[in-house]
């Protein structure tokens, strides 16, 4: 990075996806975050690490997408719909302008995709690994931010999409698998946060992304709402890439279930809510009295679960 200085690579590369007037060219130690009527602003954050969250082989594009996505999905598991974010980047000597160019690219195609742009953040020097942190900015109705502690006896459980294939995706770029599926590799890449589905959302009585693994987050829920949540295992919704890969047996059903980075949204609701914009929706259990999460068997036999899912430490 010998040829442009950190000023230079704001003004060149960054800037332009600054389009908010409150952003102010990113020539300001802070950005304005203008207000929206009748809303809350709900602010999350999330850091990605290099052979933590992704592989330093990675395309830097995707690697940009991903630190954006797994934001927004924190957001939408609210019922927020995303507006702005502020970028962190931690940068060891290897990174170079090519780099930075595509991962700029990356960023600019998502901002596009999903009506979001660059208030500010902060670049510096590190002997460590890459890492990329974001914070995120969206807005909820007055009221209707969704949190984790509102599930209630008798609630239904649901989750969108599919769980289990950023798991196998990451499995399969770790063995160097040959011929390995290409959508299971993209969705440990390049998450779908599942944006258009924030109305829906905002009908739950609590909601969370899966990030540290279904059971994980499902634990989250309830845990903060203090009851217990069962879940079905046939009932899991796993695409047919996955079945393929880790075939239909108990144990891969664990093994999807546990696995993490999904970045779909799991949530409880006291009346059915269908998929929206595009997003499916599968229920998958209920909300009962007791404490924690329970995985049963066809036979409604408890399944041991040794780990429910990804920990930092």
């Amino acid at each position: 990075m010998q040829d442009l200085s950190e000023f230079d690579l704001i003004e060149k590369l960054f800037a332009p996806l600054a389009t908010a007037p409150g952003a102010f060219g990113l020539k300001d130690d802070v950005a304005m975050v203008a207000p929206r009527a009748g809303h809350d602003l709900v602010v999350t954050t999330d850091t990605i690490v290099e052979s933590v969250d992704f592989f330093a082989s990675d395309p830097p594009d995707t690697i940009a997408r991903k630190a954006l996505r797994v934001n927004l999905s924190d957001l939408v598991a609210k019922g927020a719909e995303p507006a702005a974010h502020l970028l962190t980047l931690m940068l060891p000597e290897r990174i170079d302008r090519a780099f930075l160019e595509s991962f700029v690219r990356g960023l600019a195609s998502d901002q596009q995709t999903f009506g979001v742009t660059l208030l500010g953040g902060d670049m510096s020097a590190t002997p460590g690994p890459l890492a990329i942190s974001v914070t995120a900015f969206g807005y909820a109705p007055v009221g209707q931010l969704v949190k984790r502690g509102g599930a209630r006896v008798g609630d239904l459980v649901y989750v969108t999409g599919s769980i289990g294939d950023s798991g196998a995706g990451l499995s399969l770029l770790k063995s160097n698998a040959q011929n390995a599926p290409s959508r299971l590799i993209g969705r440990y890449r390049v998450p779908e946060p599942r944006v258009g589905f924030a109305p829906a959302v905002r009908r739950a009585s609590a909601s969370i992304d899966v990030s540290d693994g279904l059971l994980a987050d499902l634990g989250h829920i309830a845990n903060a709402s203090g009851v217990r949540i069962v879940v079905e295992a046939q009932r899991i919704p796993r695409s047919p890439e996955l079945v393929a890969v880790w075939g239909d047996s108990e144990e891969a059903i664990v093994r999807a279930a546990t696995a993490g980075d999904d970045y779909e949204i799991a949530f409880t609701a006291s009346a059915p809510i269908l998929g929206s914009a595009g997003v499916p929706v599968t229920g998958i259990g209920r909300v009962e009295a007791g404490t924690g999460v329970v995985l049963l068997d066809s036979e409604s036999c408890e399944i041991a679960v040794p780990r429910a899912g990804f920990r930092h430490f």
